[in-house]
C-alpha cells in the first residue's frame, strides 16, 4: 500500500465532516486542543473543491501551503485542511498532479463511464449503487428511444435526490422561497441531452487549434445525445455537490468555528474555499455563532456558486460583515468550468427566477458564477488584477474581486483553468487578505 500523502507545513491539522455536516469527533478535538498547545495566531482553514479521493485534497493543501513559511517566515501559522464528501469526473484531473492535463485537448470523451468515476460515483453516493451502476449500463448501452432517455433523467433525480435539503440548495432568496425542483431534472431529458452536447461540442472546438478545429464535432443524432447524456449526469452530479458543500459548511464548519472561538479566543482564522468549497467555507459564515468574531478574511478561488451570493437578493447578503477583514473572490476567464458550464446547468436549474424582476441582471450576465467574473450586486465592491492587488494591497473589509487569470489559466476542456490554483501569487494574496503580511 503506498504511504499516505505527507504535509510539509506544520502544525498542519485536518477536519472532516461526513454528508450531513458531522466533524470526526477525534479530529475536530484535536485541533481545538493543539491550537492552544502550539501558540498559533493565525489558522488558515482551506476546503478543496471536486475531489474523489482524501489523499488528492492533502496533496494539494501541501501544494498551496508550501510557500507560506518562506512569505511569511515570522507569523505564528496553523493549517487545516477540510475533508468533505465530494467527487470528481475522471477527465477533470488537477494540473499540478496530471501534467497531462495542462496542455487543451479537443477530444471528447468517451460515453460509458471510465473505472475512475464510477468507482467515484459510488463512494459519492454510497446509498445509491445500484442507481449508479443502471445509469453507467444506460450510457454503455445508449438504446435508441425517447423511453431511455425518460428512465435516464428519473435515475439522475433518484441519485442527486433532487427536490431534498433544498436551503442549501440554493444561492438567492428567490429559489430558497420557491424551493422548486431543477427543471434540468423535469424537462424533456433528450432535449436538454442535446443541449449539453451542443455545449460539449462548443467547447471541444474553441479548444481546437488551426485548421484542425473543424475535425473536432461530435456525431451527429443519437451519439451525440448519449454525449450530451453523460454531460448531463456530470452537471446533476455537481448540483448535488454543490448543495453537499452548503450544508457542511453551514452546519459543520460553521459550528466548528464557533468552538475554536470559545475553546481558543484571540485565535485569527483566514477561510480559503476552491471551487465548491469556496461555496462551503462563504456558508460557514451563515453557521457562525452570534457570538464568534474569529474570522478574519475569505478568499475564493474560482468559486462554484452565483455571483450574486452577497448581493441583497443572495441567500448569504451581508454575510461578509461576519469577516473582520475582507473577502476576496478571485476569478479567471480561463475557467471553462464556470465560464461555460455552471451557466448552463444553473439556467436549465432556473437558479435565477426573480431575478430579472428586480433589473439586477442583464442576458450575459444572469447566471454566472463568483469565480468566473467576481462579486456582484454587492455596492462598493472593487475589480483590481492580480499585479494590482499584490503591489498596493486590499481593502480592510468588504467584498472585492480580484482578476487572477494571470496566474490561473492552464487547463483543456470540459473545465479549463478550474483547478488551476497552486501558485505563490495566490498565496500572497491569502496572506494580504488576512494582514498576515504586508
Amino acid at each position: 500500500m503506498a504511504a499516505a500523502p505527507h504535509v510539509h507545513v506544520r502544525p498542519y491539522w485536518e477536519l472532516e465532516f461526513d454528508t450531513d455536516g458531522d466533524p470526526d469527533p477525534a479530529r475536530r478535538d484535536r485541533l481545538l486542543r493543539e491550537v492552544r498547545e502550539q501558540d498559533v495566531h493565525d489558522l488558515v482553514v482551506f476546503a478543496h473543491g471536486w475531489n474523489n479521493e482524501p489523499s488528492t485534497a492533502t496533496r494539494l493543501y501541501d501544494r498551496f501551503y508550501a510557500p507560506f513559511p518562506s512569505l511569511a517566515p515570522d507569523a505564528r501559522i496553523g493549517y487545516v485542511g477540510v475533508l468533505w464528501p465530494s467527487m470528481m469526473f475522471a477527465d477533470e484531473p488537477i494540473p499540478d498532479f496530471h501534467p497531462s492535463a495542462v496542455a487543451p485537448s479537443a477530444v471528447a470523451p468517451p460515453i460509458a463511464l471510465d473505472p475512475g468515476t464510477l468507482r467515484a460515483l459510488h463512494a459519492a453516493f454510497p446509498d445509491r449503487g445500484d442507481v449508479v451502476d443502471r445509469l453507467a449500463a444506460l450510457l454503455d448501452e445508449q438504446p435508441d428511444d425517447d423511453e431511455a432517455f425518460a428512465a435516464f433523467g428519473a435515475l439522475l433525480r433518484r441519485l442527486t435526490g433532487a427536490g431534498t435539503d433544498t436551503e442549501y440548495a440554493w444561492d438567492t432568496e428567490d429559489e430558497a422561497r420557491d424551493g422548486a425542483r431543477p427543471a434540468m431534472f423535469g424537462q424533456d431529458t433528450r432535449a436538454v441531452c442535446l443541449e449539453f452536447a451542443d455545449t460539449l461540442e462548443r467547447t471541444l472546438t474553441a479548444a481546437a487549434q488551426g485548421p484542425a478545429a473543424e475535425s473536432f464535432r461530435l456525431p451527429g443524432g443519437l451519439v451525440k445525445a448519449w454525449h450530451g447524456a453523460r454531460e448531463l449526469m456530470r452537471q446533476a452530479t455537481y448540483y448535488t455537490m454543490k448543495r453537499r458543500a452548503g450544508k457542511v459548511g453551514r452546519a459543520g464548519l460553521g459550528a466548528t468555528l464557533g468552538r475554536l472561538a470559545r475553546e481558543a479566543p484571540g485565535v485569527r482564522v483566514h477561510l480559503v474555499g476552491h471551487s465548491f468549497g469556496a461555496r462551503l467555507v462563504s456558508f460557514a459564515l451563515a453557521g457562525l455563532p452570534d457570538d464568534a468574531a474569529d474570522v478574519r478574511s475569505v478568499t475564493l478561488l474560482e468559486g462554484a456558486f452565483s455571483h450574486y451570493a452577497f448581493a441583497p437578493r443572495g441567500v448569504l447578503h451581508g454575510r461578509q460583515h461576519r469577516i473582520e477583514g475582507p473577502l476576496v473572490a478571485c476569478y479567471s476567464h480561463y475557467d471553462t468550468a464556470l465560464a461555460v458550464w455552471y451557466p448552463l446547468a444553473s439556467r436549465l436549474a432556473g437558479e435565477d427566477r426573480g431575478l430579472l424582476d428586480q433589473g439586477l441582471l442583464d442576458l450575459g450576465a444572469r447566471w454566472g458564477a463568483i469565480g468566473h467574473d467576481g462579486v456582484r450586486g454587492v455596492p462598493d465592491t472593487p475589480r483590481v488584477d492580480l499585479a494590482g492587488a499584490l503591489r498596493h494591497g486590499l481593502p480592510a473589509t468588504g467584498c472585492v474581486s480580484v482578476d487572477a487569470a494571470q496566474v490561473v489559466r492552464r487547463g483543456g476542456p470540459p473545465s479549463g483553468a478550474h483547478s488551476d490554483i497552486c501558485h505563490p501569487e495566490l498565496a500572497r494574496v491569502v496572506l494580504r487578505a488576512g494582514r498576515i503580511t504586508d
